[in-house]
């Protein structure tokens, strides 16, 4: 008897379903997957239109520095465009120990270990940790790779309000004794600005026996009295237990690193799963991270020029009547509102030669859908008062200020 043939597999079923995107490009208001056909730093090539880029987390403007593209181009040359095999096998190479030594001493740590990319550093970090019979506390605002990594592992996830830490408080208090803890947080929130509270992070990870980790991806170059992060921000670098990051924001890159004790990172070199099975960061990654990390020690101007221009991103848009949350740092979100309203906005400020990005369920609630703006050091006053200029009149248009 022949098999009964379905004109569509059950598990794939949803996708046929799956229409949404398709309703919004015929509105022509689909805004995800725009290919740049060329940059220049704060400016952009997209649909063959020349647009200000306010939406990279490129903050001190190194993507285009020559320094970094120099090392790079070097790297490429003397190690080839891969290393074909994973960190712990044929993989390393003497960029990758160099790096993760120059980091650990930037960061005042003892060790570090680098991932090929800042995903797959947190995905590392916790599910190589946390075991079964552990518990870790992620606030409910913590970005998707911290979230995926608490579930990769094997223990139990707790989430507490964004910033809430009497609610973080009690549930450490619930957890049976003798049980490994981990508290989780982003140290710059990505679509807030704000900044994690880590003293008290700090304070409550102590009296109840857990250890801190902070996902530095937004913070580091930025905060800190030499763009060393969320604890150096506090003059508090040495209480907190782990720093993970990125080097596709600052360091203009890719990849990923965790900074630790060397008993801590001898550990994840052993036990993290996205560490063991994936291929090195290329050489030419490698090196340009090693050279951006470089100037931004050499050169702190470009992270007095990046809280400048955030300032006056701020201020002009709070001077128009745009409500921009509680941010602290260069990451500006213009809170819009009504998801529809949202998308006309993001659209008409397309059109004007501002790129910027949408932030829209589930990312967060349907009521507080927003454009997220970013600014980077090499932006010029002109530009941003381009922006603002343009917030201000189809802000006005459309009824949102």
């Amino acid at each position: 008897m022949a098999p009964t043939v379905t004109s569509v597999v059950p598990i794939l079923e949803k996708c046929q379903q799956f229409t949404r995107a398709d309703e919004v490009k015929a509105q022509g208001l689909y805004p995800y997957f725009k290919p740049i056909s060329e940059s220049e730093d704060t400016v952009v090539v997209i649909e063959g239109q020349r647009r200000v880029m306010l939406g990279s987390n490129n903050y001190l403007g190194l993507t285009h520095h020559p320094k970094v593209l120099e090392a790079a181009t070097r790297a490429l040359h003397r190690y080839g465009s891969g290393c074909t095999g994973s960190r712990f096998l044929n993989g390393s190479l003497d960029l990758h120990i160099q790096l993760e030594e120059a980091l650990s001493a930037f960061l005042g740590k003892e060790d570090c270990i680098v991932f090929s990319t800042g995903y797959g550093a947190n995905l590392g970090l916790i599910s190589g940790l946390v075991g079964r019979g552990d518990r870790v506390y992620l606030d409910k605002l913590d970005h998707a790779c911290i979230v995926d990594g608490a579930k990769l592992s094997f223990g139990e996830t707790d989430r507490f309000g964004h910033g809430d830490l009497a609610s973080l408080e009690r549930m450490l208090q619930k957890a049976p004794a003798g049980k490994g803890k981990l508290v989780v947080v982003d140290g710059v929130y990505s679509m807030e600005g704000d900044i994690a509270d880590v003293p008290n992070l700090v304070r409550l990870c102590r009296l109840h026996g857990a250890a801190l980790a902070v996902d530095d991806a937004h913070a580091l170059g930025v905060l800190g009295p030499n763009g060393e992060g969320t604890g150096a921000h506090f003059g508090m670098a040495d209480e907190i237990d782990i720093i993970a990051g990125t080097f596709s924001k600052s360091l203009a890159s890719v990849g990923g690193y965790v900074a630790g004790s060397e008993r801590v990172i001898n550990y994840l070199r052993h036990h993290s799963r996205p560490f063991i099975f994936t291929a090195a960061l290329p050489p030419a990654n490698t090196a340009g991270v090693l050279a951006a990390l470089e100037v931004i020690q050499s050169e702190p101007d470009r992270r007095e020029r990046v809280w400048r221009n955030a300032r006056r991103l701020q201020e002009g848009l709070r001077h128009t009547g745009f409500d921009i949350g509680p941010t602290e740092t260069p990451i500006v979100p213009v809170l819009i509102g009504p998801l529809d309203q949202t998308m006309i906005m993001w659209r008409k400020m397309y059109d004007a030669g501002v790129f910027t990005n949408p932030v829209v369920p589930p990312a967060v609630p349907y009521s507080q859908c927003r454009l997220r703006t970013s600014v980077m050091a090499t932006h010029t006053d002109e530009q941003i008062d381009f922006c603002l200029d343009a917030f201000a009149r189809i802000g006005k248009e459309l009824g949102v200020v």
